[in-house]
C-alpha cells in the first residue's frame, strides 16, 4: 500500500476507535477489508485520489473471481464505503465513489426462534430449590425477558439490576448502555437468586450478578452449556443457543404488537434495518396462522 493510503487508513482506524467507540474485533475487521483494498490498488498501480466507481467495481469482480462469497463481497464494500465517507467528511477525497454502487444481493437468513410454548418449557425446566437451579432459572428468565446477548448477561453487575423499578442496564456493542424493562416473572426469579444463592457463593469483592459455586462470574461457555442441557430436558429438539432466546424475545414482542423502534431500542441495534429482519419472521408466522385458521385462508 502507498504511504498516502496507509496514513488515511490509520486515521480511519483511530476515528473508529475514539469517535465511534467500536470494539477491537469490529475495528480489526474494517482494517482487514480496507487494507486488502489498498493492496489491490497498489497491485493495480492506482493512487488513492484516482479511486472511482469503476475501480471499486473491478475490485469486487476480483473478489468474486477468487471465489469469495456474496456476503464477503458485501462486507468488503461496506468497509470501503465507510472509509471513503470518512475521507469525504475530512475533506481528503472529493466525493464518495461508492455512492452509486450496490453490493451483491444476499439471501437473508431469517433467525430461527423458539415458539412461546418452547420458551415456557425451557424457562420452567430448572425447577426446585437447589442453588444451581435457582441461579439458572434467574439467568434464563433475565435473558429472555430483556433480550440480552449472552455476553451482556454474564457481564451484568449487581448495580445493573434494579428490581424495584423493574429494569436491567445492559452494556452492549460499542460500549453503549441501554435500559431494558423486565417483567414480574424475571424479577421474582432474580430476587430469589439474589436472596438465597448469591450471598453464599459470591466473593466479597465480586460485582458480578451471576456467579458460579466457586464465586466466579458465569462464563459465556458455561451458560451456553446450561442452555443446551435444559433444552434437551425440556424436549426441545431444534438446534439451540443462548442467542436464540434473544431472537425469540424480539419476534414475540413484534407479534404481540410492539412497535419496531421500541424493539430496536431494547435490542440495542444501532440501525433499524438490523431489527427489521424480525418483521419477516413475524409476517411468516401470521401467514401460517391465516392459512391454518381463516375460513378462506
Amino acid at each position: 500500500m502507498s504511504a498516502t493510503f496507509d496514513g488515511a487508513l490509520d486515521d480511519y482506524i483511530q476515528h473508529l476507535r475514539v469517535e465511534r467507540g467500536l470494539s477491537k474485533h469490529t475495528i480489526d475487521g474494517y482494517a482487514h477489508d480496507v487494507g486488502r483494498f489498498g493492496t489491490y490498488l497498489t497491485d493495480e498501480g492506482a493512487l488513492l485520489d484516482q479511486v472511482d466507481e469503476a475501480r471499486i467495481a473491478g475490485y469486487l469482480v476480483t473478489l468474486s473471481h477468487e471465489g469469495l462469497s456474496a456476503r464477503t463481497q458485501a462486507r468488503a464494500l461496506s468497509a470501503i464505503r465507510g472509509f471513503f465517507r470518512f475521507l469525504v467528511q475530512e475533506g481528503r477525497h472529493r466525493r464518495d465513489p461508492t455512492e452509486l454502487l450496490e453490493g451483491p444481493r444476499l439471501l437473508r437468513r431469517l433467525p430461527d426462534i423458539l415458539n412461546r410454548d418452547e420458551v415456557l418449557r425451557l424457562l420452567e425446566t430448572p425447577k426446585g430449590p437447589k442453588p444451581n437451579r435457582v441461579r439458572d432459572r434467574a439467568m434464563l428468565h433475565t435473558m429472555y425477558a430483556a433480550g440480552l446477548r449472552v455476553s451482556e448477561l454474564v457481564e451484568l453487575d449487581l448495580a445493573d439490576v434494579n428490581l424495584e423499578e423493574g429494569f436491567v442496564s445492559a452494556l452492549g456493542k460499542g460500549n453503549k448502555r441501554r435500559i431494558v424493562p423486565i417483567g414480574a416473572h424475571a424479577r421474582a426469579a432474580i430476587a430469589e437468586y439474589l436472596a438465597e444463592v448469591r450471598p453464599k457463593w459470591a466473593r466479597s469483592a465480586s460485582r458480578a450478578c451471576f456467579v458460579t459455586a466457586r464465586g466466579k462470574a458465569m462464563t459465556r461457555q458455561g451458560f451456553w452449556s446450561l442452555v443446551k442441557r435444559y433444552a434437551r430436558a425440556a424436549g426441545i429438539t431444534k438446534p439451540i443457543s443462548p442467542h436464540k432466546l434473544r431472537h425469540s424475545f424480539a419476534t414475540h414482542l413484534l407479534a404481540g404488537g410492539a412497535d419496531l423502534r421500541s424493539v430496536q431500542t431494547m435490542l440495542g441495534h444501532a440501525d433499524i434495518s438490523t431489527t427489521q429482519i424480525y418483521t419477516h419472521v413475524t409476517g411468516e408466522h401470521l401467514r401460517k396462522m391465516h392459512e391454518r385458521y381463516h375460513p378462506r385462508g
